[in-house]
């Protein structure tokens, strides 16, 4: 009997998809809409295969790359789905020969799950609050593929949070990747958020480099605010590594500062190039 309510249910969210997809050729409003639920569909299907790859992956010892397997599974289902990818510029191979290291980047709307998905390296994990790894069915895939859990409590800030998280990227030799704005921007031209330092002080204590990943503002595709949502590939370009050795919390700073501003740079000549328009740079924001 709930096999047969769930078979229902999917028929009919499919079909309401496809309905509002042949819509949209006369009401391109019905576009985001479709899109909005058939990304939606994508994830849940993505999320349970997500956490039978975890446990599979765990039991022959590879659980580091499980959030790889689960991003990838992602990606290929989104492209089918939505007709959006992300296209990834990487052409010395920096994900897949620096390892472990703290990926950082830009963050702008829901749609950066996606990126994730298609520039994961393997044995690279999202970061989590300690809070969750006890949060049914999230914490337990998040246990499960290997995440860097953040423990803030009875800290006195971001140096201390990070120490234990920045052991187990050296013992583990797992990376992780953060968005060092710690919110989306939402925004239609290419800006960047003051950034928090928790992502510096997790690679200076670590000892492993920084590698920043600018993706392009992709407001042409996704725009919330003026119900946009299209079909189209947006390309991310990962950048030198950044090394941390020798560097102390007294530098942490200053290598925000230097990061945000190699990464505005280019995230405003990448979005000229896709977007085919001149962009002006954002006045500089103090980080925090």
């Amino acid at each position: 009997m709930v096999l047969s309510y769930l078979y229902c249910f999917l028929a009919g969210y499919v079909g309401l998809v496809v309905s509002l997809y042949m819509v949209s050729f006369v009401v391109p409003r019905a576009a985001f809409v479709a899109r909005i639920l058939a990304a939606y569909l994508s994830l849940i299907i993505c999320a349970l295969y997500g956490v039978f790859a975890s446990i599979v992956l765990r039991l022959v010892g590879e659980q580091g790359i499980s959030q790889w397997a689960c991003g990838r599974s992602f990606k290929h289902v989104m492209r089918l789905t939505t007709g959006v990818t992300f296209e990834i510029d990487d052409p010395k191979n920096i994900l897949g020969t620096t390892r472990p290291a703290v990926f950082v980047g830009n963050h702008q709307t829901e749609l950066d799950v996606l990126m994730l998905g298609c520039l994961f390296p393997k044995y690279c994990s999202v970061t989590a609050k300690a809070s969750l790894r006890n949060t049914p069915f999230l914490g337990w895939f998040m246990s499960l593929s290997g995440s860097i859990f953040l423990d803030r409590k009875n800290t006195k800030g971001a140096r201390d949070a990070m120490a234990g998280a920045a052991s187990q990227i050296r013992e583990r030799r797992q990376s992780v990747y953060m968005f060092p704005e710690g919110t989306r921007s939402y925004a239609k031209d290419p800006i960047l958020l003051p950034f928090k330092k928790g992502a510096f002080h997790l690679a200076v204590q670590a000892g492993v480099p920084i590698i920043p990943c600018v993706v392009a503002n992709y407001s042409h595709v996704l725009w919330i605010k003026g119900l946009v949502f299209n079909s189209g590939s947006i390309p991310v370009k990962v950048l030198d590594p950044i090394p941390t050795t020798g560097l102390t919390a007294a530098d942490v700073d200053e290598l925000t500062r230097t990061t945000r501003e190699l990464m505005l740079k280019e995230l405003v000549a990448l979005t000229e190039k896709v977007q085919g328009r001149p962009m002006a740079v954002p006045a500089t924001i103090n980080t925090t």
